[in-house]
């Protein structure tokens, strides 16, 4: 009998939290034989009850909607068909009235006193409403802080880990970031028994909490055996090199973070552990990696609209871990009325097994610009490696053949000049620093990189490029990020050879400034051709929210200010366009999906005041 009663709540459960409150179950037992019977569970679902209003009382020093905003029950609203919100969950609310308790706790109310929140049901059963009672109590500050126990750090040291101090307003969340600190500073040596166990003597009539830190240090750890599990597709290899500590080494929790990071930054796995089991008696922790493969093949289109290409369609194919081994294939090709670009590349990460990265590419462009034709073929070969951590470099050699063509007889000189074939070989070399905590989608970090390209060694063209690109993502208020990218750009010729039109920066498009269309944020020249500029300096700032996390789905706004211009002319400020607009972004199973509408805050005659543009498989 215990056995169907379990079964029961287990259906009951799982209706309600799918929004069925009043669903009933009932088991109906039938004897079959005097050993056996049949058991039915007759279920009468009911109605479906949504949440249309949740209501708080007793709350004086904290707004509602403060309180509301930490709670995961929410109000059914506009989204809720993806976010799966507006449903009455038991467990959810349990786990939001120790989320509004911590909140108060973090204002210095340590009696607070939440109740069960009151349910009402609306008359036709279909919607429900839920009142949640408490009582503040008095609000408590700071006194002393001690530490004890400590022998390894002094207690000076260990006090620059705590940022609360006497006096101020207690804040349980802010004195649990400090003993984290601390515990971190001792896990950084190997200590992964380090603790810090709080005590607290409330004098009531003071209305002060007087804190002490008792610390347990324990001994040294070193990593025993490193396991990996889940991984049906991925070489254990390719995961294991991403590891930044080896068996034998001294435990160190932000090394093991930062593996997490960079196993997690493989874009190979749904989800990634990493999963410390301690041997006690032999002072070692074992590490068990534990992966859940995804698909890392990826077929991706985007589309888009330019003054040259007019209406673009863009596919891919790729796969980024070629036989589990972590190679990476593309094929790429970008189709318009005046384009037509093939793109193939081949990349090892880690060639021949040592820390070094082999690509190699070929490549097709047809591109039918308004005074001329330009076909190119090339390819190139590259190999790069990481210096440190978070630095790493490149260098390939490039070759390429373009011939420009169908030159048109009112074509300004600058085009005029360069038609026919002709030859390029050059190198490019870069280097980059990356602290991002995720490439696919950062919230905190940077990426600063320095692009170059130097070509003459033999060909026809010799010109030198240089761009510096920086983006730096900083984590802002409710789980937004604010962005802040700066790119400027430098190319010319020498040796008495000029820029080819291919080589100037264009800018304008969903890349460089949205709301342009391609290069309308450069200079023309006197038969109004956009022809690129030889310097660049772009602004892209960005405010990133999240719209529905559990989709993956997230907006955006943003202001680009910036342009091409030609050096051999005087740059004004006028020469500078800005831009702003908003847009969607998805993490979607296909690859990261962008839809950004930009406005022309200031539009020349024959530019549009807005320009909806959209990609599929790369984020800016």
């Amino acid at each position: 009998m215990s056995l169907i009663l379990d079964n029961i709540q287990h259906i009951t459960s799982y209706y309600q939290s799918e929004g069925f409150w009043l669903v009933k179950v009932i088991p109906i037992v039938r004897e079959i034989s005097e050993d056996a019977v049949a058991l039915t569970y007759q279920i009468d679902e009911g109605p479906k009850v949504v949440i249309k209003g949740i209501e708080i009382e007793g709350n004086n020093s904290i707004p509602a909607a403060n309180i509301m905003k930490v709670m995961k029950t929410k109000k059914r609203w506009l989204f809720s068909f993806l976010t799966r919100s507006g449903i009455y969950k038991k467990d959810q609310i349990a786990e939001d009235l120790e989320r509004i308790r911590r909140l108060y706790h973090s204002r210095g109310y340590l009696y607070v006193a939440i109740s069960e929140p009151e349910i009402r049901l609306s008359t036709d059963k279909k919607k429900l409403y839920l009142k949640i009672s408490l009582s503040e109590g008095d609000q408590y500050t700071i006194g002393d802080i001690k530490i004890q126990g400590n022998t390894i750090y002094s207690t000076e040291e260990l006090f620059e880990y705590v940022t609360v101090s006497t006096g101020e307003i207690f804040n349980r969340s802010a004195l649990r970031t400090d003993i984290d600190r601390i515990i971190d500073k001792y896990m950084e040596k190997g200590y992964a028994r380090a603790d810090v166990n709080p005590t607290m003597d409330i004098n009531v009539k003071e209305k002060a909490a007087y804190i002490t830190l008792s610390v347990s240090e324990g001994g040294i750890f070193r990593i025993g055996r490193i396991d990996v599990a889940g991984n049906t597709k991925t070489r254990d290899k390719v995961i294991r090199r991403e590891m930044r500590l080896d068996e034998g080494d001294i435990f160190n929790k932000n090394l093991i973070k930062r593996s997490y990071q960079r196993i997690s930054n493989l874009n190979y796995f749904e989800t990634v552990d990493i999963n410390p089991i301690p041997r006690y008696k032999d002072h070692l922790i074992d590490m068990e990696i534990r992966v859940k493969e995804k698909m890392t093949g990826m077929l991706s289109f985007g589309g888009g609209y330019s003054s040259v290409d007019k209406l673009m369609v863009m596919g891919e194919i790729s796969q980024s871990n070629l036989f589990g081994k972590g190679y990476q294939i593309r094929l790429k090709a970008d189709f318009s009325a005046r384009r037509t670009n093939y793109n193939l590349s081949l990349k090892d990460p880690w060639f021949m097994d040592r820390p070094i990265s082999a690509s190699i590419g070929v490549y097709n462009d047809s591109t039918e610009y308004p005074n001329y034709d330009k076909k190119a073929t090339g390819g190139y070969i590259g190999f790069g490696r990481e210096f440190s951590e978070y630095v790493g470099g490149k260098i390939s050699y490039n070759v390429e053949e373009a011939n420009i063509t169908d030159v048109s007889d009112d074509a300004s000189i600058i085009i005029k000049e360069q038609e026919g074939r002709k030859l390029t070989s050059s190198i490019s070399p870069s280097i980059w620093k990356d602290t991002r905590n995720n490439y696919l989608d950062p919230t905190s970090g940077r990426r600063t990189a320095f692009y170059s390209t130097v070509a003459g060694l033999g060909g026809d063209n010799y010109f030198y490029r240089a761009v510096i690109d920086s983006a730096s993502y900083y984590p802002a208020f409710w789980k937004t990020t604010f962005s802040l990218r700066g790119r400027i750009g430098y190319a010319a010729g020498y040796n008495d050879r000029k820029l080819p039109l291919y080589e100037r920066f264009y800018v304008g498009g969903i890349n460089t400034i949205r709301g342009l269309g391609f290069g309308e944020g450069g200079p023309r020249n006197e038969n109004d051709e956009k022809i690129g500029g030889d310097l660049e300096a772009i602004l892209n700032a960005e405010l990133i929210f999240p719209i529905s996390q559990e989709a993956g789905l997230k907006g955006v706004l943003f202001f680009d200010y910036g342009g091409a211009f030609d050096t051999d002319h005087d740059i004004s400020g006028s020469d500078l366009r800005s831009t702003a607009g908003f847009g969607a972004r998805w993490m979607s199973p296909m690859g990261p999906i962008r839809l950004e509408w930009g406005f022309n805050l200031d539009p020349k005659d024959d530019e549009k005041s807005s320009r909806v543009e959209f990609s599929i498989g790369g984020l800016f």
